[in-house]
C-alpha cells in the first residue's frame, strides 16, 4: 500500500499527536498521506467523522483512530468508496479496532509490506415506510435497533420474513443485528455471538414480555420487516429506528421497517493471524 487516510476521534486523540505521528512515520518511508481535518462537531451533510467526497479515489487504506464506534461511523461514511479499513484502538474494548496503541509501528510495517488479508463485512440497510410510502433509508455495520420511545412501556412487533408473517413480540424494542454487531447490544440483550464472517442476520428482541423471548437467525439474503402494533388500549405507539447507535427516525403504530442486505460492504484490513475464536476469549476473559 502506498497512499493512505487517516480518519481521527479528535476527542481521543487531542491535538492529533499519534495522528501526525502516524502521517510523519508514513512519509518518512516514501508513502502518501492525508490526515482528515473535520471537526466533530462542526460539519454538514450527511456524515458523522468525515466526507467521502473529500477523499481521493487513489486512496488504497483508511486508517481510523478511536473505538469501534469511530470505525462503524467512519465505515459507514465513506461505504460508497469501498476502501479498506483498519482500526486503531484508543477506546476500552475494541473488537473492531484491531490494533492497539502501543502497536501502531509493527502494523504500519506490515501495511508497508502488504502482509494482511481483507475481510468483508456485510452491512444492512433500512427503509421506513409510512402509510406504505418509504420516508427513509439508510445503513448500518453493527445493528439496527427499533426501541420505544419516550415512557415506559411495551411495544407490540410483528416480525415478517420474505413477506411471511414468522412472529410477534410484545418487548421494549427489537435489534436486527449483522454478524460484525453481535458481540455488541445484541449480546447485551442475551443474543449470539456470530463469527464476523458468517452470512446471517440476528433478530434479537428487548426485555420480551412473552415467552418466545429467544433471537432469530436468518440468512443475510432474507427481507425482515418489522412492522409496529397498536397500545394496550389501541393507542397509537411510537417509536425510534436507530442504525448503528446513531442516527434515529421515529415511526409509529401502522409504520413498518424493511431491513435488507446492503449493495455496500465493508472491507476490515486484518494483520492478526489469531483467530475471531482466541480474540473473542480474550477479549472476554477465560473464566475456567
Amino acid at each position: 500500500m502506498n497512499k493512505f487516510y487517516i480518519i481521527t476521534n479528535h476527542q481521543k486523540d487531542e491535538g492529533l499527536t499519534l495522528t501526525k505521528s502516524i502521517q510523519d512515520y508514513l512519509l518518512a518511508h516514501g508513502k502518501e498521506c492525508i490526515i482528515q481535518e473535520e471537526s466533530l462537531k462542526e460539519h454538514s451533510g450527511d456524515y458523522m467523522f468525515t466526507d467521502a467526497r473529500l477523499i481521493p479515489d487513489d486512496i488504497e487504506c483508511i486508517i481510523v483512530l478511536g473505538g469501534d464506534g469511530t470505525l462503524i461511523q467512519a465505515a459507514r461514511d465513506v461505504a460508497d468508496k469501498q476502501i479498506p479499513l483498519l482500526g486503531v484502538n484508543l477506546g476500552t474494548l475494541g473488537y473492531l479496532t484491531e490494533i492497539e496503541k502501543n502497536n501502531v509501528i509493527p502494523a504500519l510495517d506490515k501495511l508497508i509490506r502488504n502482509d494482511y488479508v481483507i475481510e468483508e463485512r456485510l452491512m444492512l440497510k433500512g427503509e421506513v415506510f409510512h402509510k406504505k410510502k418509504s420516508t427513509f433509508q439508510n445503513r448500518s455495520l453493527n445493528d439496527i435497533v427499533i426501541n420505544r420511545e419516550g415512557k415506559l412501556r411495551i411495544i407490540h412487533y410483528d416480525i415478517y420474513v420474505n413477506g411471511e408473517y414468522l412472529v410477534s413480540y410484545s418487548a421494549d424494542g427489537i435489534i436486527i443485528s449483522t454478524p460484525t454487531g453481535s458481540t455488541g447490544y445484541n449480546l447485551s440483550a442475551g443474543g449470539p455471538i456470530v463469527d464476523p464472517k458468517a452470512d446471517i442476520l440476528t433478530v434479537t428482541p428487548i426485555c420480551s414480555h412473552t415467552l418466545n423471548s429467544k433471537s432469530i437467525v436468518l440468512s443475510a439474503n432474507d427481507r425482515v420487516i418489522v412492522k409496529i402494533g397498536p397500545g394496550r388500549k389501541k393507542d397509537i405507539e411510537t417509536v425510534l429506528a436507530t442504525f448503528d447507535g446513531d442516527t434515529s427516525v421515529k415511526m409509529e403504530t401502522g409504520d413498518y421497517i424493511e431491513i435488507t442486505r446492503s449493495t455496500k460492504s465493508t472491507q476490515i484490513i486484518k494483520l492478526s493471524k489469531i483467530s475471531f475464536l482466541e480474540a473473542l476469549r480474550n477479549k472476554m476473559g477465560d473464566i475456567r
